[in-house]
């Protein structure tokens, strides 16, 4: 079975990704049923230029002869390409928020150096036969770094949060250099076929290439293949929460609404206090009767943006519970740290509504994790913004547009006044999409359209003459240039030709 060398920013212990949540379960998962190299960030910052090239190797336990590789970051690493470019660059403006984005010099030029070491160290450890899968936003220029090194193995690259507009994308400075490191890969796996729509189009705009009969994507003389992959979680892990008394004060009468968000401005929490807020207003005998218990755990708290999230919460909580609480009811519990995974499944069995209405997000997986927790005989309601990606998915979940907080308080006496046939039948629907797009079968159906495609790639791949050489590294210093008009006919055409420069 050929070894799937994994790379993320982060590496973590085993024990701990499977507790985690999220992705990293679903890489926990991989270990134990194929060899794998976990590859990235150990999460070690050194002093002054005492990052190296020689990765820290441990053999993890188990049959298949796996192992964690790792390296540090310099502090001027962590800060201009983790705090700097990733988070404060790639992750505002993929969420759609240009207001936030900071275009500051030193960010990508350190970006890339990171890349570009992590690219020497991977390369010495890749195997002729290994399959490698990047993950997120942290490692785009990855795969091309690879390449130049001349590592020709399947190269799969997902994306985890959600791809923005061509125009909005186009606002990155070097978002021609960005496209190139894309085109590398043999497949981008992105959460929804919006994302994916997103993507095609901004390489439409932004370099050339076309759009073939197959339905891949030709850019600077490479082949690749942009699919659509949601990300699953693995049900049964949830299966067995169980109710959890006195999780609400003293009103034993009292129902929970549940939010699980990490404390960031794109998951929607001003606009959701809010919402809870109006509700209470405007249907007055709830009060007493309903609590909203937010769970945000801090994130990046040295970005400025995340300080200002975190105070605005602070004083919407406050106000509304000054407004609306009793000595022995507060409206609104606001919980600024993490929660074991196994706690939160219990807490969301017990509770009636969960509510997940981000402003932008790739998946939003605790939406999912919410539904495979509840009692099938009694289950909850979710409530889910219409931008979270998992709403392609969980149509039977109340959709909302979480900029709209009349619909989102609306939303919320709907879940508390629905029949219990009505909200048996929403769940069985949506525990059906869940248990059919899983975390394995996520994994399992990138891997396999990577091999695919990779085998395509061999197939039809021509040798690299000097002259195209020297095309590629032409268009590679005009990638800045203003964006021309695209010919052709619409998406339904068979093949759309773009700006120029692609040989076939």
């Amino acid at each position: 079975m050929r070894r799937i060398v994994v790379v993320s920013n982060r590496v973590m212990e085993l024990r701990k990704a499977s507790q985690a949540g999220g992705v990293a379960v679903a890489i926990a998962d991989l270990f134990r049923n194929r060899p794998c190299l976990w590859f990235g960030w150990s999460g070690k910052i050194v002093e002054g230029d005492g990052a190296t090239d020689a990765p820290d190797i441990r053999a993890v336990k188990s049959a298949s002869g796996s192992a964690l590789a790792t390296l540090p970051l310099t502090a001027a690493e962590y800060r201009d390409y983790y705090l700097g470019y990733s988070n404060s660059v790639l992750w505002p403006v993929f969420h759609n928020r240009l207001d936030l984005a900071r275009f500051e010099a030193g960010f990508y030029a350190r970006y890339m150096g990171v890349n570009m070491r992590f690219a020497r160290a991977l390369a010495k450890l890749v195997k002729p036969d290994d399959i490698i899968w990047i993950h997120d936003y942290h490692l785009i220029p990855l795969g091309a770094e690879l390449r130049r090194a001349g590592i020709e193995n399947p190269i799969g690259f997902y994306l985890h949060i959600p791809v923005p507009p061509s125009q909005t994308f186009l606002a990155i400075p070097e978002h021609g250099e960005l496209a190139r490191a894309l085109s590398a890969y043999d497949l981008i796996g992105l959460q929804t076929q919006v994302d994916v729509a997103n993507l095609i189009q901004f390489l439409e705009d932004s370099v050339s290439g076309r759009i073939l009969q197959d339905g891949r994507i030709s850019a600077f003389d490479h082949r690749l293949a942009i699919e659509s992959f949601p990300v699953g979680i693995d049900p049964s892990s949830f299966a067995r929460a169980a109710p959890v008394k006195g999780l609400v004060q003293s009103l034993n009468s009292a129902v929970r609404i549940i939010g699980v968000d990490r404390l960031d401005y794109s998951k929607g929490l001003p606009q959701k206090f809010r919402a809870f807020g109006h509700f209470l207003e405007k249907y007055p005998e709830y009060q007493r009767n309903v609590v909203l218990s937010q769970i945000a755990p801090p994130t990046r708290e040295s970005v400025e943006a995340y300080t200002d999230i975190r105070q605005q919460l602070e004083a919407l909580s406050g106000k509304i519970n000054g407004m609306f609480g009793e000595l022995d009811w507060v409206p609104i519990h606001y919980i600024h740290r993490s929660a074991p995974r196994d706690r939160l499944r219990d807490i969301y069995r017990a509770s009636r509504i969960g509510f997940f209405t981000p402003l932008r997000d790739g998946m939003n997986l605790v939406s999912k994790e919410y539904v495979a927790s509840q009692d099938p005989a009694d289950p909850g309601v979710p409530i889910l913004s219409r931008f979270a990606g998992a709403a392609e998915q969980l149509v039977d979940a109340l959709i909302v547009n979480p900029y709209n907080i009349e619909e989102m308080a609306d939303a919320i006496r709907t879940a508390l006044v629905m029949e219990k046939e009505e909200r048996i039948a929403r769940y069985t629907r949506l525990m059906a999409v869940i248990r059919s797009y899983d975390s394995a079968t996520w994994a399992a159906s990138f891997l396999a359209t990577l091999e695919a495609a990779a085998k395509e790639r061999s197939r039809v791949a021509a040798p690299l003459t000097p002259s195209i050489r020297a095309s590629m590294a032409k268009l590679a210093r005009t990638a800045h240039a203003p964006v021309g008009l695209k010919l052709g006919g619409g998406r339904g055409k068979s093949e759309r030709r773009l700006r120029a420069g692609n040989n076939e």
